[in-house]
């Protein structure tokens, strides 16, 4: 993948269903970041990789007047989609900016707060970006993001498939997702070493917390919606066959809800 041209998981209007229910899946740990970052009225955000607007919505419902909300994605339907969703959600400015996010660019000027949700383990070698971001912002810029984790719970799933075969298909899915990352050379575990990457590039007050996601029928249908966005991808790189990618499609149908989660979030943030 080079930079964050061809999308990995897609940016079809199905992409940004998906999307949406990762919104509501990750909603608990969204609102904590938020306040962790302590977003006042008045601040000039700048969100990385918005998509169709979930997480911005979520942010511009705590800017007031005088508050300016930049989201900078690289797909101009995904923008389109955030502008439609936040139009009339407050008196704050909301400012779409169509750029590739692991290319800073004059969209940070003035930055209170610089923020991502599932963004960096999408940019090549992202932990570059975090290094970079602070030679740019201006002293006291609140900083954070969200990544999630597809590798530490696949751990658990492993052992207990062992004496529950239907797990087979959380396995699978990791192991598919991973390896789809790995072809296009990005990292889907960024974030397990992201609050050592910010002390390392001189970052002050960091914090880092896990946040384990819940596995219920959101996240089966998450699952599904993954592999028939990116099936073609799939076949064509040798990750699945096309019966293979059926195989899986079955078997997360008939899983029922609670078994183990599949993934889990890290949430961290600091000063500049």
């Amino acid at each position: 993948m080079e930079s964050l041209k061809g999308y990995v998981l897609g940016d079809s209007a199905r992409a940004a269903r998906r999307l949406e229910i990762q919104d509501a899946h990750f909603a608990e740990t969204s609102e904590l970041l938020l306040d962790e970052l302590a977003l006042r009225p008045h601040d000039r955000v700048v969100e990385l990789g918005c998509g169709p607007g979930g997480l911005s919505r979520r942010i511009i419902r705590r800017l007031g007047e005088g508050g300016v909300l930049v989201s900078v994605d690289r797909t101009e339907g995904l923008l389109n989609q955030a502008r439609e969703l936040l139009a009339g959600t407050g008196p704050a400015r909301f400012e779409p900016t169509l750029a590739d996010v692991s290319q800073p660019g004059p969209w940070l000027e003035g930055a209170n707060v610089v923020l991502g949700r599932a963004v960096l383990h999408h940019i090549p070698f992202a932990e570059l970006l975090i290094g970079r971001l602070r030679s740019i912002l201006k002293p006291g810029t609140r900083i954070g993001f969200i990544e999630p984790d597809f590798r530490s719970p696949m751990g658990r799933i492993a052992d207990q498939e062992r004496t529950r075969p239907e797990l087979e298909p959380l396995r699978v899915w990791g192991e598919v997702i991973n390896n789809l990352y790995a072809v296009n050379r990005i990292s889907p575990s960024v974030g397990a070493t992201l609050g050592r990457t910010f002390e390392s590039a001189g970052y002050r007050h960091v914090r880092s917390e896990w946040h384990e996601c819940r596995s219920d029928d959101m996240m089966l249908e998450n699952m599904r919606m993954f592999y028939e966005e990116v099936r073609d991808r799939l076949i064509a790189t040798g990750i699945l066959t096309a019966e293979e990618v059926d195989r899986q499609l079955r078997l997360l149908s008939e899983l029922a809800p609670g078994a183990p989660p599949a993934w889990g979030t890290f949430r961290v943030t600091a000063l500049v």
